[in-house]
Parts: C-alpha cells; structure tokens; sequence
C-alpha cells in the first residue's frame, strides 16, 4: 500500500525498517534533520511490539512521511492499532525543519481517508495535548472536530 500526493508519499515502516529506527539507524531512508521524531521513534516501539505478538497489520501500522521531489524522509504518520469498536486512531509527527508546511495536515488527511473507505470504520480518533495548539490546528485542518477530553488529551474525531 503507497498512499501518496502531489507532495508526498507514505511509505510504511516494516518490523525490520522500526527496528533499525529504533537502533538509532535510517531505516533505510534519509532523514531530513538527521533522523526521526521522538513520536515516529515512538510509534516504531508499538509497532515492534505488535509484531511480537502477532497482531501486527501493516495496512493499519506507521508510515514515513516522505517528500516525494527530495526523497527524503520528514516523519511519521500512522494508526494505532487496527480498528475496534467502529474506530482507529492516528497519530503523526514531524522532524522541526519540516514544520509549517502543512505536510503534517496533508499525511493527517491521506491515513484518515484510507481509514475511512474501509468496513467497520465510522470514524477517526486523535489526542493531543492540551497545549499542543500546533498539532490541534493540524487535525482541525484535517477536518477534525474538537470532542472533549480523555485521560487529560484533547480528543478528535473525524466521521
């Protein structure tokens, strides 16, 4: 599965690519900044562990957020987990010198509306910080609504 704009393109990051991340190398990839975000690293952690035990998907795991011109690799963008109850949750992050491009918002989009043509999902779910302004306006970009809190997040969804 590639899923891709004008702009960018989600390559996904396999068991063996989140290994390498997390071991501090590329994954194969170039690294605009060097590397990636504590959130993709983060998210490679979740992944590996899914995949230890056995209830990794790959359709429904993280993705590197790749600029297609430069091919280079500015973060990650992802599910957590396979649908439940209706509903997945996304997650997504980027290196600094990628910010305020919107390219954050144009993954954010692009993992939704694949979630959101599968069965079983009626809707999208996202947290953020409550002073995560930034990554708020992202996901309101993305055309999700503000839907309270949970556990101290801002939760989101978009149906």
């Amino acid at each position: 599965m590639l899923l891709h704009t004008e702009r960018i393109e989600l390559r996904p990051i396999t068991p063996t690519v989140a290994a390498a991340l997390r071991a501090g190398g590329n994954g194969g990839l170039e690294w605009l900044g060097g590397g990636p975000y504590e959130g993709t690293l983060d998210a490679c952690g979740g992944l590996l562990k899914a995949h230890e035990a056995g209830v990794y998907e790959e359709a429904w795991g993280a993705f590197a957020i790749v600029l297609k011109e430069e091919a280079v690799a500015v973060g990650g963008v992802g599910f957590h987990g396979a649908p439940r109850g209706g509903s997945c949750e996304i997650g997504y992050d980027l290196v600094p010198p990628a910010r305020g491009r919107g390219l954050a918002t144009e993954a954010a989009r692009l993992v939704t509306a694949y979630a959101l043509t599968q069965p079983g999902v009626e809707y999208v779910v996202a947290h953020t910080e409550p002073a995560n302004t930034a990554s708020q306006a992202v996901l309101e970009r993305a055309g999700f609504a503000r839907d309270g809190e949970t556990e101290g997040l801002v939760r989101f969804i978009r149906r």
